[in-house]
């Protein structure tokens, strides 16, 4: 078996499956475009290495033995195989298979790359997707120390030190209780609600970041009451009564409907975010990492 391995190759058995379709050896070498001797060594080099003719030469054709009939069944197999793997191989080259890691923030993941990866998905169904939530700034040292191949971030330090895209556009807004002084207002300032008990999001992420560094601007300091760790518990802080909240405003719409909350317009230039998409660089992406940016970019 291992002198067929190294002896016999993918062109003498493509060659012997064509004459074995074709009964004639002429016939073989038109339908693969090349010539009649070429395919008839071919098949003597089969016939050399198995050490028994594969074909008999008739006036009209060839009839093919009883050892090579289990050639041409065996090879029919090898070749088919080839062209499954080919065929997988390519998927993976175009982006149509494979996993891609994802880093993101809380906004990316809460409000915009559910129903985006939904769509990515129908038109790449075998790529897999694994997604971890991190901070914007752990986002970009996870994709500087780590295996993952996009992050989708607020801009923040250090995102200049690698390749990012604009994604989508953020808008905060002030979550309240229904009751609250502050839920009929058309819009809010950071000073109507800076002396408010705040629930947040814990010190480390870039919109905590952003209304301290703001409140400073004031020379006011937030009165983080509640640090929590996801977003549903932060509703649900502010659904209780225990303070209000700064949050993305698709993010929360999502509770409105069920929990005591009104969403208040932050009239504010922060208020206004982009997120973006990051990697290290473009063309080292994985065909299906590149897929997906590509997809996005064209949303």
């Amino acid at each position: 078996m291992s002198n067929l391995v190294r002896k016999l190759d993918l062109t003498s058995l493509r060659l012997f499956v064509a004459v074995c379709q074709e009964r004639n050896i002429a016939r073989a070498a038109e339908r693969e475009a090349i010539a009649p001797s070429a395919v008839s060594r071919r098949i003597a080099e089969i016939e050399g290495v198995i050490g028994q003719p594969v074909i008999h030469r008739e006036s009209r054709g060839i009839s093919v033995t009883p050892i090579g009939e289990a050639v041409y069944r065996h090879a029919r197999e090898v070749l088919a195989d080839i062209e499954r793997m080919e065929a997988e191989l390519s998927q993976y080259a175009s982006g149509a298979k494979g996993t891609i890691r994802i880093v993101g923030n809380m906004s990316s993941i809460v409000q915009f790359l559910p129903e985006d990866i939904a769509a990515f998905k129908r038109v790449f169904p075998d790529v897999d997707i694994q997604i971890d939530e991190q901070t914007s700034s752990e986002v970009l040292r996870s994709l500087t120390e780590s295996d993952f191949d996009l992050g989708f971030s607020n801009k923040v330090p250090g995102i200049e030190r690698l390749e990012h895209l604009p994604y989508r556009s953020d808008r905060l807004v002030l979550a309240v209780p229904r009751r609250h002084r502050l839920a009929k207002a058309p819009v809010v300032r950071l000073r109507d609600f800076m002396d408010e008990n705040i629930v947040g999001m814990g010190q480390g992420t870039s919109l905590t970041q952003l209304l301290v560094k703001e409140a400073g601007r004031l020379g006011a300091t937030l009165h983080v009451k509640i640090s929590v760790s996801s977003l549903d518990a932060l509703c649900r802080m502010v659904h209780v009564g225990l303070g209000v909240a700064v949050v993305p405003q698709h993010s929360g719409e999502l509770y409105v409907g069920t929990l005591d909350l009104a969403l208040v317009p932050i009239e504010e230039p922060w208020a206004a975010r982009e997120l973006f998409v990051v990697f290290r660089q473009r063309e080292g992406l994985s065909a299906p990492a590149a897929a997906l940016v590509d997809f996005l970019m064209s949303r």
